[in-house]
């Protein structure tokens, strides 16, 4: 592992260290079991295989109207403060 991008930052000997270090951490990284590994790619391939029905809220209209006008509510109040005559304005 070299770190090119230390290069501007760190001189010869600490990026010799941390390429050391670098290479010590990428090879010493625990593996799970090789069974494991396997079970979890059947396991994977499997939920990939099925076919599940999009989630929806039962009342997306009126979420997003709620959502909507609530920005709405929002900006206005926050035009009025703005302007000096709302509830935030001095």
């Amino acid at each position: 592992m070299i770190f090119d991008e230390l290069r501007p930052y760190a001189d010869a000997s600490e990026r010799d260290k941390l390429n050391e270090l670098g290479d010590l951490l990428e090879q010493d990284r625990p593996v799970p079991r090789a069974g494991f590994r396997a079970e979890l790619g059947a396991h994977m391939r499997q939920l990939e295989s099925q076919q599940r029905p999009a989630w929806r809220p039962k009342r997306l209209k009126l979420m997003a109207l709620s959502y909507a006008g609530s920005g709405v509510a929002l900006l206005l109040i926050a035009a009025l403060g703005v302007s000096g005559a709302g509830p935030l304005g001095n």
